[in-house]
């Protein structure tokens, strides 16, 4: 499976390691992800892959809402 998140899409960034003598090497940052279950409509249960962040923004709305 890919490691995108499943709500916002976030995926990898691609940038270069850079040494002290200046050399560069290509070098990959991934997104922080977390394996989540939902709830569907349906009553269902189904696993996703969220990044962190996302996860930080959704309990952030979530408590919002309530209050």
């Amino acid at each position: 499976m890919a490691r995108r998140c499943a709500i916002t899409g976030k995926g990898p960034l691609v940038g270069n390691h850079v040494s002290h003598a200046n050399n560069k090497r290509k070098r990959r940052q991934l997104p922080n992800l977390r394996s989540v279950k939902i709830t569907l409509e349906d009553g269902t249960t189904k696993r996703i892959k969220v990044a962190a962040s996302t996860l930080r923004t959704m309990r952030k709305r979530a408590s919002q809402a309530t209050v």
